[in-house]
């Protein structure tokens, strides 16, 4: 894709697919005089070795063994200086060398072009509800699957629904550890709430929302606050279980009276939520959009947004929320498990029509009318960095846990799935995000009362097929491989002379590049290439990078106290206001609370939300006439100059042994590590000028 092209060309739909390149010759396909049974040529024996055998061979009679061998002529290499058969001249399949024919292991690079050649092997044993999908896409890209998993290492693992379904020590998985538990609705709640608190303005995209059981209190003393003061005010909520998926025990209320507290938030905890009641209609109708988005890489931040997704529509007209149609769930809930047993619900197999369209169709419709489509596209943009900005620290966290550093342990990346809704006003509010989206491209369908069949959804196809088969072709581990051999191989060719006209080609020549057959990639970038405009929303990733350094113990969660206490002193931030008895005083309170608040009891001590917010506080402490954002900037600053000193002082058989780069046990981010460098006399709240937020609103172009 176009470092240069804009948003406006995403509302564009799909492009059709090529036809597929023509067959390489047969000659470039598979060497000639091969037994299709065989490893390989057998190695060449000793001299004395193959005298042996002779004369071993003599007295007895043809035994049934010898059946296999073709005769042959005598051999006529001389006996005195054998010499392996790359020497001299000819490839292991008894082809010369200079005349270029194709030949899978050629002389110079075998390794890197066996490498080169061979398909990418994915395991797809662990894949569920997936498969279909999946294996269209592997059978595009002309890759080798293993429906049932393989005794040997796989190139990619794809998972269905956990990152801990199997244990992986190489390759790659589509899951990251933790992404589960991060978007679920209080937890991304709560990392929401934190950047909420940090930058007011740039995290308005999601609604008001409340923790019940632990924040009921709260919420009925704010419903009354707001009332009070505004009579008019006549808001509606919507509560979503915790745990709940596919629209699954949500329902409306307009006030705090209405929960369903008997018993139920104690066993199953909630999100409440401001309900937006003017969403964007078309055709009388409220829907939201799935949009794919795949994390390539969490350190380097890496995210590309699909140029599609789906628009699932209701299946009743809207009416604003009232007493009277508050139960009305096919007017108010978008979900497609729940619409799909309405009546109404249209099953299509155009893009534009029906139940389920493609996002682009919508996008055509709305451009239509005069919508900005660049604008909203770059809305939408702005909403996924920053979810997932938001989403990244404790993802660290979980991502250490899992896979120490020095461990042997796969690389990761996901598919999330964002559900958005558009605002009358066009602006995108984000609904919740999805570890694991559907990627079923079939629906089923009712032929008769009771009687069910799966019949192919063309439009999940077009969309879903196309996100895995791309996301795969930004994972293939060999490609770089691929490019390398490729560059070799024409080196050499710049220098020789032309091949002649009756010289036929080599498989290279026949097929350079083996994704010509495919459609463009539809995944866009977004980070880093809008990193720029972003990275001083990445506090909390600071923070957390400051967190996992003072863990301790690989493989934990939680802080411990002396972990704190050694942040305190390391940093330098106990003073004769905030005494160390104070600063374990502060550690046990904000512990306590966050573990009365947090189901998984497994390790005890401070986890990175309570870090999180004991940070607060002390830059609360330490910057009093600053916002919360500059606090909280300039004891990151603080922090990561007085580590920087403390690496600098450190033995040089401790450090990394190249200039300039950071120490192996540093947790100071790469950006952080650049900035790092100050002078040893200047107090780095004098430098906090270079380090100020500067809120980037230039458009995503």
């Amino acid at each position: 894709m176009r470092r240069g092209s804009s948003e406006g060309e995403l509302a564009a739909g799909w492009e059709a697919e090529a036809v597929a390149v023509a067959e390489a010759p047969a000659a470039a396909a598979e060497p000639v005089g091969v037994d299709s049974g065989a490893a390989g040529e057998p190695e060449r024996k000793a001299p004395e070795e193959q005298s042996k055998q002779r004369a071993r061979a003599q007295p007895r009679a043809t035994e049934e063994g010898d059946a296999l061998v073709v005769p042959r002529p005598p051999p006529t290499l001389p006996l005195a200086k054998p010499q392996p058969a790359r020497v001299r001249g000819l490839c292991p399949h008894r082809k010369p060398r200079s005349q270029g024919r194709g030949c899978r292991r050629s002389s110079g690079h075998s390794a890197d072009e066996y490498c080169s050649q061979r398909p990418v092997t994915v395991d797809s044993s662990k894949a569920r509800t997936s498969l279909d999908a999946l294996k269209i896409s592997i059978r595009q890209l002309k890759w080798k699957e293993f429906p049932f998993g393989r005794r040997l290492p796989c190139d990619i693992y794809w998972h269905g629904v956990s990152f801990h379904d199997n244990d992986i020590f190489s390759g790659q998985v589509n899951k990251f550890p933790g992404m589960t538990e991060m978007v679920r609705k209080i937890t991304l709640s709560r990392a929401v709430r934190i950047m909420q608190n940090l930058f007011p303005e740039e995290y308005n995209f999601y609604p008001r929302s409340w923790i019940l059981p632990d924040e009921f209190q709260l919420f009925v003393a704010q419903v009354r606050m707001v009332k009070d003061g505004d009579p008019s005010w006549k808001p509606t909520f919507i509560v979503k279980p915790d745990s709940g998926c596919q629209g699954d025990g949500i329902y409306l209320i307009k006030d705090p009276s209405d929960l369903r507290l008997a018993g139920t938030l104690q066993s199953r905890p909630a999100v409440v939520q401001e309900y937006i009641c003017k969403p964007l209609l078309i055709d009388r109708l409220k829907f939201d959009i799935r949009l794919y988005v795949l994390l390539k890489s969490l350190d380097p931040l890496e995210i590309y947004i699909a140029k599609d997704g789906l628009s699932r529509f209701c299946t009743e007209p809207y009416q604003e929320p009232s007493p009277k149609n508050l139960h009305h769930t096919f007017m108010h809930l978008t979900n497609y498990s729940l619409n799909i047993h309405s009546g109404n619900f249209i099953h299509s197999d155009s893009t534009s029509t029906g139940s389920k369209r493609t996002f682009s169709s919508i996008l055509c419709r709305l451009s239509s009318k005069g919508v900005d489509i660049k604008k909203v596209w770059s809305d939408i943009i702005s909403l996924v960095i920053k979810t997932v900005i938001a989403l990244t620290p404790e993802l660290k966290v979980f991502y250490q846990s899992d896979i120490p550093a020095g461990r042997p342990g796969p690389t990761c990346f996901q598919i999330l799935g964002f559900d958005i809704l558009l605002m009358k006003n066009l602006k995108p509010i984000l609904l919740e995000v999805n570890a694991n989206p559907s990627m079923r491209i079939e629906h089923e369908q009712e032929l008769s009362p009771g009687v069910f069949e799966n019949v192919p959804s063309l439009v999940d196809e077009e969309v879903k097929v196309a996100v895995i088969r791309d996301t795969l072709r930004l994972m293939d581990p060999l490609k770089n491989k691929r490019e390398n051999q490729s560059q070799k191989l024409k080196q050499p060719r710049a220098v020789k002379e032309e091949p002649s006209d009756s010289e036929p080609a080599s498989a290279s020549d026949a097929n350079p590049n083996p994704e010509e057959h495919l459609p463009s990639i539809c995944l866009k970038q977004v980070f880093p290439k809008y990193a720029k405009q972003f990275n001083y929303l990445r506090l909390v990733d600071r923070m957390a990078n400051l967190f996992i350094r003072f863990l301790g113990i690989k493989g934990t969660m939680k802080l411990g106290p002396t972990g704190f206490r050694t942040f305190i002193r390391n940093c330098k931030l106990s003073s004769s206001s905030l005494s160390m008895a104070a600063v374990d005083i502060l550690y046990i309170d904000i512990t306590r609370r966050w573990n009365s608040m947090t189901l998984d009891q497994r390790d005890s001590g401070m986890c990175l939300q309570g870090f999180v917010e004991a940070f607060f506080y002390l830059a609360q402490r330490k910057f009093k006439m600053l916002p919360l954002h500059e606090q909280v900037a300039s004891l990151v600053d603080l922090c990561e100059y007085h580590l920087s000193l403390l690496d600098e002082k450190r033995p040089v058989c401790g450090r990394s042994g190249t200039s300039g780069g950071r120490a192996p046990d540093s947790g100071i981010p790469q950006e952080a590590a650049t900035s790092a460098p100050l002078a040893q006399g200047t107090p780095p709240a004098c430098t906090n000028s270079a380090h100020k937020v500067s809120h980037s609103r230039h458009a995503l172009s």
